[in-house]
């Protein structure tokens, strides 16, 4: 029994097909497409024993099931023989094959290279979720870093299409996509597919001035941006249009850690450590802290307490 093995990935394959399967499993997979096997056996249970090198492996196969409430059970030697093959989906990957391309650009804020990195094992990672999905020629031909953003050449354009939208509900901005003809192939026109990812000058954690209020970016999803207000922790959910000319103040720089000293029903003290000057800083809510250091958000010359989930409403 032959069975062709890609050599990159370890695929193998049955006719036209290949497949992930583990070598036992498809091992008795080929042994029931080889094998006859009576119909009126019930409860087949196949079961394998090899020794020798992988490419030229002597198997026992112990075939079972009952007839008539029989038990009977069949062993045959057999002599499986492992070629080296190149499957249809390395090849492709080898050939540098890609069906579409994802852009992912900043606002008018550039991006970290922490923002970066997460966004790119983002992307990664929705790949390996689809592949172990069943998308199995789903691959990254190649990446790279471009204008300030990423670009990731994927090989199927259906899925790039997907993790694109996912990329957007995650961090907001918009997407606008675009095709190239790339030539013929089986009389079809062949189209690239583009997905520009342009997404929002503002980050989760900036910290805006809006409606006379500063406010800190709870999270994006789409485009709806959840804020938090500093003066009451009211929540409040705006379209990203509204936004869109709204400049960042800053983001964790502005996060400063304070020294708890006391408090009261209504207003927490608190000792800058550089400084050693006390404030006393309205709580936006009725809650009581249990720690020894609090952190705050310092803009220009206004303090205010940081949402903490930590904080006992």
């Amino acid at each position: 029994m032959d069975i062709p093995a890609c050599t990159n990935c370890g695929s193998y394959k049955y006719k036209n097909t290949w497949t992930t399967d583990l070598f036992d499993d498809f091992l008795r997979l080929m042994i029931r497409k080889n094998f006859q096997i009576s119909k009126e056996l019930e409860k087949v249970d196949i079961t394998t024993e090899c020794k020798g090198k992988k490419e030229n492996l002597e198997c026992k196969v112990i075939i079972s099931g009952f007839l008539d409430e029989n038990e009977i059970v069949e062993e045959h030697n057999i002599v499986v023989r492992v070629r080296n093959n190149v499957c249809d989906v390395c090849s492709k990957q080898f050939g540098g094959y890609y069906e579409a391309t994802i852009q992912i650009r900043p606002g008018k804020k550039k991006l970290t290279k922490d923002e970066l990195d997460e966004i790119r094992s983002n992307v990664e990672s929705l790949v390996e979720s689809m592949r172990s999905k069943g998308n199995r020629g789903l691959f990254i031909t190649d990446f790279g870093e471009e204008h300030g953003g990423l670009d990731f050449f994927l090989s199927d354009k259906s899925a790039a299409c997907n993790i694109a939208k996912q990329i957007q509900e995650q961090y907001g901005g918009e997407i606008k996509q675009s095709s190239k003809n790339v030539g013929m192939e089986d009389s079809k026109q062949v189209y690239r597919m583009t997905y520009l990812v342009r997404l929002p000058s503002l980050q989760k954690g900036d910290i805006i001035s809006f409606e006379n209020n500063l406010f800190i970016i709870l999270s994006i999803r789409g485009n709806k941006i959840r804020l938090i207000n500093l003066s009451n922790w009211d929540e409040l959910v705006v379209d990203g249009k509204v936004l869109q000319n709204t400049d960042s103040l800053g983001g964790k720089e502005l996060i400063k850690e304070m020294i708890f000293i006391s408090q009261s029903e209504g207003e927490v003290q608190l000792m800058d450590p550089e400084t050693y000057k006390t404030i006393d800083i309205q709580k936006p809510k009725p809650l009581t802290y249990k720690t020894e250091k609090i952190n705050v958000i310092k803009v220009e010359d206004q303090i205010f307490l940081l949402p903490e989930k930590k904080a006992q409403h």
